[in-house]
């Protein structure tokens, strides 16, 4: 059956349809809440409160937008509510940072088979980096360039305009590339 097929099934209240989308979701769903919350319970409290939505508010959905679209919305709107509510972590600010980077200073950041030890650390410092990200950037940085939706869908997604989004977007990058800089020693001198 078709997603468009199990939707409406769902919406007239075929649990077997909307247990179907469930388990197709599921595993992006949880995803994408745990690269946000950087939690494994706070991401399974967040997949559960996603579909949560989805059972409760299946008749709300019109087919504007992807049904995954939807779900990205819910996710990050869940996660970002967590993080509003959570006071005691502390995330870096784009409001007076100097955003600029030397970006002659990156090479190509492909991995070899004989540095696999060295993609780890990598893979390391870059989540460190991430999870520094303030909730509200991490989200648009995810979206964009982890998941690959394109900018008008993350800016559906998280309720902003295209050009916030691309602005917020920067920042993040921006932001990365200067953690990156120090933990491998390419600050100006």
């Amino acid at each position: 059956m078709e997603e468009t097929e199990l939707i409406e099934q769902a919406k007239l209240g075929d649990k077997k349809s909307l247990a179907e989308l469930v388990k197709k979701y599921e595993s992006t769903v949880y995803n994408f809440s745990f690269k946000i919350c950087r939690d494994k319970d706070r991401a399974e409290n967040t997949m559960q409160e996603t579909f949560l939505s989805l059972v409760k508010n299946i008749r709300q959905f019109k087919g504007d937008s992807k049904l995954s679209t939807w779900l990205y919305t819910v996710v990050s709107n869940h996660c970002l509510m967590l993080a509003r509510t959570e006071s005691k972590h502390a995330y870096t600010s784009f409001e007076d940072e100097d955003a600029s980077i030397d970006e002659k200073k990156f090479t190509d950041w492909s991995v070899t088979p004989d540095k696999a030890a060295e993609d780890k650390e990598l893979k390391k410092l870059l989540d460190d980096s991430i999870a520094k990200l303030h909730p509200d950037y991490r989200v648009v940085f995810l979206l964009r360039d982890v998941e690959g939706i394109s900018t008008e869908e993350t800016a559906k997604i998280c309720n902003l305009s295209v050009p916030a989004v691309k602005s917020r977007l920067h920042r993040a990058r921006a932001f990365l590339r200067n953690e990156l800089s120090k933990k491998f020693n390419y600050e100006k001198t």
